[in-house]
């Protein structure tokens, strides 16, 4: 029998549906209920291919004895933090004041009066193991405090709602200084330089932002910028995190070599490295395993991520059913291999070259199984290349050149069910979330720049495209679409890193011409922002909050916290000064320096907090514009600009080849390669 879920049109909620914990989703009639019938909320926040959430359906809230408890004593609630990523950062910056840490999936107990939490985790067992409580001994627990400590609840709630008020009304310091500047790079540097035993995460804010570090690195710099920065994309394209054989970035790693993934593939990972190793090919990093990888991801996205319609979709799993008899899916079936395997179907020249070039031992490195990593940089043989199109071929039952299109399995029953010529495939989450696309947008557009390749361009403007046609209902942007019908209004995220992609696309097809036709996206980028600015900017505080004020939350956040993705104020505010760059309005100048002002306490006192915040003062201190015309832009080939923005104009003086602009002054037009790339260098590093 189904719950409220079965109806939803969310995946990960949809898989809740046959619990039998009567979930609600998050509405004003599950609140009124909770009040109403004095209830805690038990919310529980997760999506649909995190490997720990989707090991606690199956068991915890999957067992009778639990959720007869949980139906009598709690009102439960699931919300998939993919469509409302407002609710789930309020309750996880809730739960890592309450734990000093976070993750999903997210549970935790909020007050039914006014959804004040007061106990919070993340997975919970259903009997006690790993060191954590069982869980029905944790909600019995639960209700007896909530019922006979009323004292220690309201001080409890009390001190957690200051402290979200607190974090969600900074005051602002008023500096933006050079020396506030090279602490925030120098301290992604350092992030970035650490090395621990894991998990190991790409963490892409900190390594962009580490990156510009390398314009102000000096011998006295405490740390080498461009050899972490280097070392970062080696570990990303040569690590287990990189599937080898058919392209496309997991999740993270969960040991300190960066060998064994948590196997799930996240759009919004795969479009930021992406863009980070473009980045990091300008910056003079320029390994063919690099280019591999670019490319062998962009023909997994084609193959197994890509909508007819144009956009992307969201996510593969972690887990895979090894036959269509399997009760529950197995982490990485789908990925791993036995050495057995590997010796018997490549030739013993293949399997030479494979164990040359990979970490390959009997014994393995991943419960007896093997994990492909490659211990080499460089480009790999064309008879390596062979046996992995081998193991491709094993994987999917069919070679890579007949295979262009691999169609979802977009449930467990479809997995289950369906026929498949080779191994069955983990569950697509095929979902476009505005934001994730976004990303992926961008970091296609820096691929096709760095590495001229237009189909990657074309790529981008379809996704572009379908975006701008398709996401806006009644005169307002939506975040997601579900096969073909936009839903959930937009926030912050959506707007900021819809707007980055738009710029990157246009300054990607001054390079690369794509064959598609180019709408005119600076114009577009205008007016999403001028939507932006109405519904989300703070007038009283400085900077964007994170969706409209609404009844159902209980504060209204206004995100700068990296994490996975970058914090939608530093993607905000980088673009406020790109459109300046662009239009010369200063109105846009002038709203980066108040939105920046408002995170300044937040940049000063918490630097490893805040890379993209640090990105975005990067550019608003040494923000350049570069005019120049037709047939010259291959002087700027190959140069690492990270705050220039170019635009080609019809003409220039007499013998000038460029007129470069540092934000509210111009420099005498270039009249050389050599005095170009000079003013460029002044430019870059004027802080």
């Amino acid at each position: 029998m189904t719950n409220r879920l079965a109806q939803s049109r969310s995946l990960y909620l949809r898989k809740h549906a046959e619990n039998p914990i009567d979930w609600w989703p998050w509405c004003d009639e599950a609140h009124q209920t909770a009040k109403k019938d004095n209830k805690p909320i038990f919310l529980s926040i997760g999506y649909s291919s995190c490997h720990w959430c989707t090991v606690m359906e199956g068991e915890a809230f999957s067992n009778a004895e639990i959720a007869e408890y949980m139906n009598a004593n709690f009102l439960p609630i699931k919300v998939d933090r993919e469509e409302r990523p407002d609710v789930d950062s309020i309750y996880m910056q809730a739960l890592q004041m309450m734990t000093g840490q976070g993750g999903w999936p997210l549970n935790i107990v909020l007050t039914p009066d006014d959804r004040i939490p007061f106990y919070g985790g993340t997975y919970f067992p259903v009997e006690p193991r790993y060191g954590r409580p069982g869980f029905l001994r944790v909600l019995q627990a639960l209700r007896m405090f909530y019922d006979q400590e009323g004292e220690k609840l309201a001080s409890r709630k009390q001190a957690i709602a200051e402290a979200l008020h607190q974090a969600a009304t900074i005051p602002a310091t008023g500096e933006l200084g050079e020396d506030l500047l090279h602490q925030g790079l120098e301290t992604s540097v350092g992030i970035l330089t650490a090395r621990d035993m894991g998990p190991n995460f790409p963490m892409i804010p900190y390594a962009e932002t580490a990156l510009r570090a390398t314009r102000f690195t000096t011998p006295e710099s405490p740390y080498n910028a461009l050899e972490s920065c280097a070392q970062r994309g080696y570990d990303l394209v040569l690590g287990g995190i990189f599937d080898h054989v058919a392209g496309g970035f997991h999740r993270y790693t969960v040991d300190g070599t960066w060998t064994v993934p948590h196997f799930e593939k996240m759009l919004y990972d795969n479009g930021q490295i992406m863009e980070y190793l473009a980045h990091l090919w300008d910056a003079g990093v320029q390994d063919k395993a690099i280019e591999r990888a670019i490319a062998t991801t962009v023909t997994w996205l084609k193959r197994e991520m890509t909508d007819p319609k144009g956009y992307f979709w969201a996510a593969q799993d972690a887990d895979n059913f090894t036959s269509s008899t399997a009760l529950e899916p197995e982490e990485g079936d789908f990925y791993i291999w036995d050495y057995g395997t590997l010796e018997s179907q490549l030739t013993p020249e293949e399997f030479q070259d494979l164990q040359q070039q990979f970490d390959i031992t009997e014994s393995g490195n991943f419960e007896g199984k093997l994990v492909l990593q490659r211990t080499q940089k460089g480009q790999l043989s064309d008879r390596l290349e062979t046996g992995l199109s081998k193991l491709f071929t094993l994987r999917y039952g069919s070679d890579r050149d007949s295979l262009p299109t691999f169609p979802p399995a977009r449930n467990n029953q479809e997995a289950k069910q369906q026929t498949w010529p080779g191994r069955i495939p983990p569950v697509t989450d095929t979902k476009m979330i505005l934001s994730w696309n976004s990303l992926l947008l961008s970091g296609l557009a820096a691929a096709a720049k760095v590495w001229q390749r237009p189909d990657y361009l074309d790529l981008a403007i379809q996704g572009a495209n379908f975006i701008l046609e398709n996401q806006w209902v009644n005169g307002r942007c939506d975040r997601l679409n579900y096969e073909g019908e936009p839903d959930v209004l937009a926030q912050a995220e959506d707007y900021a890193l819809l707007i980055k992609a738009l710029l990157d696309i246009q300054q990607a097809s001054l390079w690369c011409s794509p064959s598609l036709e180019l709408p005119n996206l600076q114009e577009k980028a205008i007016q999403i922002q001028a939507e932006f600015d109405e519904l989300l900017w703070s007038v009283e505080l400085g900077g964007y909050y994170n969706s409209v004020k609404s009844d159902d939350l209980i504060i209204q956040e206004r995100s700068y916290l990296d994490n996975a993705t970058p914090a939608a104020n530093g993607i905000a505010m980088a673009n406020l000064v790109r459109l300046f760059l662009l239009t010369e309005n200063l109105d846009y100048f002038d709203r980066a320096e108040q939105g920046l002002l408002a995170f300044s306490t937040i940049l000063s006192k918490s630097p490893q907090a805040c890379p993209s915040l640090f990105a975005a003062l990067d550019w608003y201190r040494n923000c350049t514009l570069v005019r120049i015309v037709e047939g010259q832009l291959e002087q700027l080939r190959g140069l690492y600009l990270p705050t220039v923005l170019i635009q080609k104009v019809p003409e220039l003086p007499e013998g000038a080849i460029a007129l470069v602009c540092q934000g509210l002054s111009c420099k005498k037009p270039a009249t050389s390669v050599e005095e170009l790339h000079s003013q460029l260098q002044q430019c870059q590093t004027r802080a």
